[in-house]
């Protein structure tokens, strides 16, 4: 999933598939009928500590990223991905450690007019 590569004190942690129903897009039914949202996000983070002395302080709790992300997801509404996608990257960047983030954002139901699998947004943000 990817595109942030580990390397010498920056390693990945992913969190895949957090879901939740939200009420976000541009057209009316989207906003009245909620549809699915799925989004897997990569942060990049210096693991060593918490390897060497065991302890949760020492890194990034994945079970509040995921928390923090369903709560982007089922959060208020926004017509973009764009702007949701930001909004959970800007989450995580927010958290201690983390040095950079990916996030792709997954829309399945997406009304564009053809059958499609799923539309998919992926950003990647550095801290500043």
């Amino acid at each position: 999933m990817t595109a942030l590569v580990p390397g010498e004190g920056r390693d990945i942690i992913e969190v895949v598939g957090i879901r939740g129903l939200g009420y976000h897009g541009v057209l009316p039914e989207e906003r009245r009928s909620g549809q699915l949202f799925i989004a897997d996000v990569a942060v990049a983070v210096d693991t060593r500590s918490a390897a060497a002395t065991d302890e949760l302080d020492r890194t990034v709790d994945y079970g509040v990223i995921a928390q923090g992300v369903h709560g982007v997801l089922i959060g208020e509404p926004v017509d973009l991905i764009e702007t949701l996608a930001q909004r959970i990257a800007e989450l995580c960047l927010g958290l201690p450690g983390v040095a950079a983030v990916e996030v792709s954002l997954h829309k399945p139901g997406a009304p564009v007019g053809v059958p499609v699998s799923d539309v998919v947004l992926r950003i990647v943000r550095e801290r500043g």
